[in-house]
């Protein structure tokens, strides 16, 4: 039992056990440390603190705190000290909390978590004389969850094509918008979500450069919007070109010099924070128009460790990376297709360029939260809408007769062999699908499609080797509308 707080002396006391199964409030994970104890009526109006320790290494604190009693009104508020500094007091209003080194819970104030004690800071507003309260507090270090999210619970269930923006800035780096007065400033965080809430966007990411200054509003303003779930991002800005990362807070250093920090690093950094990462704008123009913009990655770029790519960028026009993705699909790497508009203004009217929801990046997921849709983003199973809509859909699958796959997956065989292709449309009607085999049209004509859910297909042979295969749907002009994610054909594991 550790040593009881001289201002409860006598009055109460708690317990600091580390335990294995517990499961906190809204929490996943079993809790790091439990703190507990009993607050008698002779502790009305009086506060105590409840110490525990905090050991190195920590990047973020998250409390559930409870108690019982209060059919018997009595009251627990409730606040926090690291060693150093009073760090937030959020009264009885909220039972759990969550303090990291770039975001924290509304009344709580971010930054490191020096290790040492820290101290839980309870008020007593009320407790009648025969009342007895039992309070509880789970505290975790470094939750992956609230590292990857600003919500514990998915905000919509049900397993369907979410759709989102994953590109676009703020005041954090580079986003201006009009204020009040018409002057040009830079952009609030919550114009760009009430902008894509507005637009009915499912999600976005905030992926201002280099910064996670942002993350603190976006935890603010999670519980609002309700509907529209915000995916903590991150564009990283090098001298050989951007990518954007999603998933996490934590920080992530970027500064890529030769003899130095390498790409591939950052990249495993990434991945074991349990991020994902995606090369943004790949073939945009290069030089003193948009320096360091066009990716020209490093000799020795492991670009497996990349997940996505950013097929259509809708930032100062809509452009295509299409050819650079066929050539990283022609070595073998797998790249789920997702676009994003690159908005810098949130008050953009809608259409391109640079308005928020053009592109719209479509992602078959089981909820809608942070690791269902990273998850559908891994698993390839994504499309890109040009024309930001809410109902149109491209999906596909193949069949060589000995082996069966889906958009995102692999298709085997060992010889040549006949590959049927069936195309599933929604939303589509007066247009056409388009087989694309290793980068170029097949010779198999394009297929309309009507306003029915009726598949339509394709015939094509396949050498043996590796492949792969997208659909295009065009409308009637030609004009591009969606964009399909792969198919592997013999792709290693």
């Amino acid at each position: 039992m550790m040593k009881r707080s001289k201002a409860a002396a006598g009055l109460f006391l708690f317990l600091a056990v580390p335990i294995l199964s517990t499961q906190g409030w809204g929490q996943s994970s079993p809790a790091d440390l439990v703190l507990s104890g009993d607050v008698t009526g002779a502790q009305h109006q009086t506060y105590f603190e409840v110490p525990f320790a905090v050991p190195a290494g920590t990047h973020r604190i998250s409390v559930d705190f409870e108690y019982t009693g209060k059919e018997e009104r009595a009251t627990l508020d409730l606040g926090i000290a690291d060693p150093e500094r009073f760090r937030g007091e959020s009264g009885g209003n909220k039972s759990h909390f969550t303090i990291g080194e770039t975001d924290a819970t509304p009344s709580y104030l971010p930054g490191s978590i020096p290790a040492g004690q820290w101290r839980l800071i309870v008020a007593v507003p009320n407790m009648r004389p025969k009342t007895v309260s039992h309070y509880r507090a789970e505290v975790r270090f470094n939750s992956h969850q609230e590292d990857a999210s600003f919500t514990a619970v998915p905000l919509a269930t049900g397993n369907r094509w979410y759709r989102g923006d994953l590109h676009m800035h703020t005041a954090h780096s580079d986003g201006n918008c009009a204020s009040q007065s018409g002057k040009l400033v830079p952009c609030p965080v919550f114009l760009n979500a009430q902008t894509a809430a507005a637009r009915g966007l499912d999600f976005i990411a905030i992926t201002d450069h280099n910064a996670d200054s942002q993350n603190e509003a976006m935890r603010e303003l999670q519980p609002y919007f309700d509907r529209l779930l915000l995916i903590p991002g991150r564009e990283i800005t090098t001298f050989h070109g951007h990518f954007n990362i999603f998933g996490l807070t934590q920080f992530v250093d970027w500064r890529i010099t030769p003899g130095g920090l390498d790409l591939n690093t950052v990249l495993r950094d990434v991945r074991s924070k349990g991020g994902i990462a995606s090369v943004s704008h790949a073939e945009s123009p290069e030089g003193e128009f948009c320096m360091g913009c066009r990716w020209t990655p490093p000799a020795d770029a492991n670009m497996s460790l990349f997940t996505a790519i950013e097929v259509i960028n809708g930032g100062r026009f809509m452009f295509s990376s299409a050819k650079y993705w066929d050539a990283q699909l022609r070595q073998g790497i797998r790249l789920a297709a997702i676009g994003g508009s690159d908005s810098h203004n949130a008050t953009n009217p809608p259409g391109p360029p640079g308005s928020i929801g053009w592109p719209t990046t479509a992602v078959e997921a089981s909820e809608l939260s942070v690791p269902a849709i990273l998850n559908g983003i891994r698993a390839g199973r994504t499309f890109v809408d040009l024309t930001a809509s809410h109902d149109k859909v491209v999906d596909f699958e193949a069949d060589s007769g000995s082996s069966h796959a889906r958009m995102g997956e692999t298709l085997y065989f060992a010889g040549p062999a006949p590959i049927h292709v069936e195309v599933h449309t929604a939303g589509c009607a007066g247009s056409a699908a388009h087989l694309l085999v290793d980068g170029a049209e097949s010779p198999a004509p394009p297929m309309p499609v009507d306003s029915t859910s009726d598949p339509v297909g394709f015939a094509t042979t396949l050498e043996a080797g590796r492949h792969w295969l997208r659909i295009e749907v065009r409308d009637a002009k030609g004009s591009l509308q969606l964009v399909s994610s792969p198919i592997y054909v013999n792709f290693p594991e």
